[in-house]
């Protein structure tokens, strides 16, 4: 074997090693923007404390965004392609440790971030005062998880309503440990994903917040929700129910619905349901501390 081959084998064994790329004052890269031109895949992104009137689009795979806290790290204001403060079309990304915030576009879905790779996690990020926290189209194999972030202030509805969260049709949508305060006119959660859990969740609308649901599952799908604090406040939209699953045609399977060790308060002169459950599918409740004013189950299932 010559020298060439071997070489050539050792290049695909070992690819290049990621780089970190540091974004902040006295940095070299002055932006996010600016590292995002020149990012590989399996780069680093490090952003520094500080606040950016900037806009990115991430095109790479595998990459990891992440600022130096919540509160040190703000991208705000600027919008790209329309769509939002982070457009992430590449494969594979993680983003933590960032406050988004104040994203407003014209056919009003403006988002913090617009996920359209495949597989994303986000950790440990605020949203603040958005059209949409995280907005997601169509993409039938990816999975979006988000861990300990904090969505205030979403929500509207002008043109179109917006929302907490918003994914299209997903394999799944996993959200925990994470906190939904004054959300406008939307849900909460709003999701058509295959799979849809909602785990160890804060979700308030407050005495100022006029959300509709909690959780609204439009297309039917599997949903788990288990230990979320639910408040329901006096100027929700829609008091019909808390979680609102098959109202928009069920045209996917729903294999699961299990919603246990959840507590929902009622901050309002009027009575709603918890689960109200338009599928065929056998809503399973267990374990649930609900307000007086707040009946169980309507539809298919069982409450123990």
């Amino acid at each position: 074997m010559n020298l060439r081959v071997v070489v050539a084998l050792v290049i695909v064994a070992h690819p290049a090693l990621a780089r970190t790329l540091e974004v902040g004052v006295g940095k070299s890269y002055q932006k996010p923007s600016q590292a995002a031109a020149v990012a590989q895949d399996g780069d680093r992104i490090l952003i520094g404390p500080g606040e950016y009137f900037d806009c990115t689009v991430w095109h790479q795979n595998n990459l990891t965004i992440e600022g130096t806290s919540e509160e040190a790290t703000v991208i705000t204001d600027t919008t790209c392609q329309g769509k939002a403060l982070f457009v992430v079309s590449g494969a594979h990304v993680t983003i933590r440790s960032l406050t988004l915030t104040r994203a407003r576009v014209p056919d009003g879905n403006g988002a913090g971030i617009r996920a359209e790779g495949q597989n994303l996690l986000v950790e440990h990020v605020r949203f603040v005062n958005y059209q949409n926290g995280i907005l997601a189209g169509d993409k039938p194999e990816s999975t979006i998880t988000v861990r300990n972030s904090t969505f205030t202030r979403n929500g509207a509805c002008d043109q179109y309503c917006a929302h907490g969260i918003y994914v299209g049709h997903i394999a799944s949508l996993r959200v925990e440990d994470s906190i939904f305060r004054d959300t406008r006119q939307g849900h909460n959660i709003k999701s058509r994903a295959l799979l849809t859990e909602v785990l160890h969740c804060d979700i308030a609308d407050g005495p100022t917040g006029t959300a509709s649901y909690a959780i609204d599952i439009p297309n039917g799908g599997s949903l788990v929700a288990r230990g979320n604090a639910i408040e329901k406040g006096p100027n929700a939209q829609n008091r019909t129910a808390v979680i609102m699953i098959g109202e928009e045609g069920v045209t996917q399977p729903t294999h699961e619905i299990t919603v246990e060790n959840n507590t929902v308060s009622l901050d309002g002169s009027y009575s709603t349901v918890f689960v109200y459950n338009i599928t065929a599918t056998e809503a399973n409740l267990h374990s649930n501390r609900l307000a007086d004013a707040v009946k169980s189950l309507h539809g298919d299932g069982n409450v123990n």
